[in-house]
């Protein structure tokens, strides 16, 4: 079936849910959790989104169920995913980018609760923060936006290299908005950017492998679903090869990456989690404005540094929250 076939069929089925059949389901509502990324990797911010939800009422097995589906990295599965928790007549789906995406597009009778790293305005999830409209709103973290600052950090700890590096995953369709702002930050900079793409986990290896051709000082990881379900594999990758890399989720200092420097997507999925139950109660999406999840934090692993060989200033120590020593 082609694409257009596909999502036109989809979004029948979702119009064709009228309001009284999900009505008559079953006394415990079901949410549908859509994630491009992997159950491993996002135990953290699963975690996180249980206690938005018991903040908001919500105890999974007492008076809730929530259906997991994960596309692993693979995005062309997603569509389908979709369908299926359309099909289930779920009260909710939750949904990262660029699942929430995929969601909004086919499915309009069903309050979806996105999380995204990106502007919800400029990706089209929503016409509006404050009033969001349809059947979607959610929260956003400060990660796309402060990609460049990463390219920033990257400078001041190796001044004398004129030549970064970017990660990305291009079947993202954020991938584009991510690179466009690295490249502007690049040229303030005076820095040449080599620009890498990966969409799964060998030409993810293959990335750090060819770092040394590139010459170049450090490795920016761009916002991804899919890296972010590859945290602890990313850190090895970066010890292997010892590629000095920046990303964006502490987790990933944590593990043994050189930096981390982003909003906390933990802090996301909890006011998603409190979102989620307050739809359940009865809100509407589109009278709840979207949340900005504001919270920023630096860290630095001086072990890692220390096994590259580097010397971290001072003003990067001073402005970090966690030093791992």
């Amino acid at each position: 079936m082609r694409r257009r076939e596909f999502l036109g069929f989809l979004s029948g089925a979702a119009v064709a849910l009228p309001l009284t059949a999900r009505a008559q389901q079953s006394a415990m509502p079901v949410i549908g959790f859509l994630n491009g990324s992997s159950s491993e990797g996002y135990a953290p911010r699963v975690a996180a989104f249980r206690q938005g939800l018991q903040q908001a009422g919500y105890v999974e097995g007492r008076n809730v169920a929530i259906e997991f589906r994960w596309a692993e990295g693979h995005y062309d599965r997603l569509p389908e995913m979709a369908a299926d928790l359309a099909g289930r007549q779920v009260s909710v789906i939750v949904a990262n980018t660029p699942a929430n995406l995929i969601a909004k597009a086919a499915i309009n009778t069903i309050p979806i609760v996105f999380t995204t790293s990106s502007d919800p305005v400029q990706i089209g999830l929503v016409p509006s923060m404050n009033r969001p409209g349809g059947n979607v709103t959610g929260v956003s973290q400060l990660n796309v936006e402060v990609g460049p600052k990463r390219l920033e950090l990257a400078h001041e700890l190796m001044p004398s290299e004129t030549d970064m590096a970017l990660l990305v995953n291009t079947n993202n369709p954020i991938a584009v908005t991510i690179e466009k702002g690295m490249q502007l930050a690049a040229t303030s900079l005076g820095l040449r950017l080599h620009v890498i793409s990966a969409s799964n986990d060998a030409e993810v290896e293959g990335a750090f492998a060819g770092f040394a051709r590139l010459k170049a000082g450090v490795l920016v990881i761009g916002t991804d679903a899919f890296f972010n379900g590859l945290i602890e594999r990313l850190a090895t990758l970066a010890t292997r090869y010892a590629v000095p890399t920046i990303y964006q989720y502490n987790e990933f200092t944590a593990a043994g990456g050189l930096m981390s420097y982003g909003g906390s997507v933990n802090d996301s999925y909890h006011l998603a989690g409190i979102y989620t139950g307050r739809i359940l109660k009865g809100e509407k999406p589109a009278d709840l404005p979207v949340q900005q999840s504001t919270k920023v934090e630096l860290l630095v692993n001086l072990k890692t540094a220390k096994a590259l060989g580097l010397m971290v200033p001072q003003s990067i120590l001073g402005r970090a929250d966690e030093v791992i020593e």
